[in-house]
């Protein structure tokens, strides 16, 4: 099966990544970003694959670049039969440093950055009956984290907005799903500077989520060994999961 898919923030790590596996099985993949000279270098990469890839430069946090292109790949391309709602932006935020400008920067982008797109899409979709919609969020959206207040709220938001979608959009033809990554090797996560958990190389990664796009289940995480290790801390009651937190911070400080 192919189409034409639609990727945000398709110019670098899991997002060009998925770009390239979604050509390699033969889609017609639109990647939007705000550098047009590195998707430009990503539409040749795609050269000798089954599929292809075309550039459509702009920022999500633009309403009306995102209803123009959507305008014009389904112009070019056709109609859009599966969206990845990839991107997003980090920054780390602690108690000692909360600003409410992180908030409204991370929220604009990862949050409104989704929304944005989704506002056209899913109209259309509608009309069609048919079509897929995938937005990228995070395990960090399952419980609250240190230096996350900014970061993980952002991803909780879009987990939440994609069960609420999910069960009033799927009578209407239109599948609705959220991407929930744990540590991939981008370069993103490079800046890290703290251990990271079963980091996963991004073509791994890329694989994994165009699989569970194509299958159609609600929730893509990986990888699964951390994701369900997350999944059990997420039911701890309070009383035992913030000693936890203070333990795990504390040793990692030490």
């Amino acid at each position: 099966m192919s189409g034409v898919v639609w990727i945000t923030g398709g110019s670098s790590g899991l997002g060009r990544q998925s770009a390239l596996e979604f050509a390699k099985r033969g889609w017609r993949v639109a990647v939007t970003a705000r550098s047009e000279d590195e998707l430009k270098e990503l539409e040749g990469e795609a050269a000798d694959f089954l599929g292809d890839i075309t550039a459509y430069p702009g920022d999500v946090t633009d309403p009306k670049r995102m209803a123009s292109i959507v305008s014009e790949i389904e112009t070019d391309l056709g109609a859009i039969s599966t969206a990845v709602l990839n991107a997003g932006t980090y920054r780390p935020m602690t108690g000692e440093d909360f600003r409410a400008e992180v908030i409204r920067e991370l929220f604009d982008v990862n949050v409104m950055g989704s929304a944005h797109p989704m506002e056209q899409l899913i109209p259309r979709m509608i009309v069609r009956g048919a079509g897929k919609i995938y937005v990228v969020g995070s395990v960090s959206g399952y419980r609250g984290l240190p230096k996350a207040a900014a970061y993980g709220f952002t991803k909780a938001g879009l987990i939440n907005m994609m069960e609420s979608l999910r069960a009033e959009l799927t009578p209407k033809g239109v599948t609705v799903g959220i991407i929930n990554p744990g540590f991939i090797d981008t370069p993103l996560t490079q800046k890290n500077d703290f251990p990271m958990p079963f980091l996963m190389p991004v073509d791994k990664a890329a694989e994994q989520l165009v699989d569970g796009v194509l299958d159609g289940r609600f929730e893509v995480a990986f990888p699964r060994t951390f994701v369900w290790i997350l999944k059990l801390v997420r039911m701890l009651p309070y009383a035992l999961y913030f000693p936890l937190v203070r333990r795990v911070t504390r040793d990692r400080e030490s």
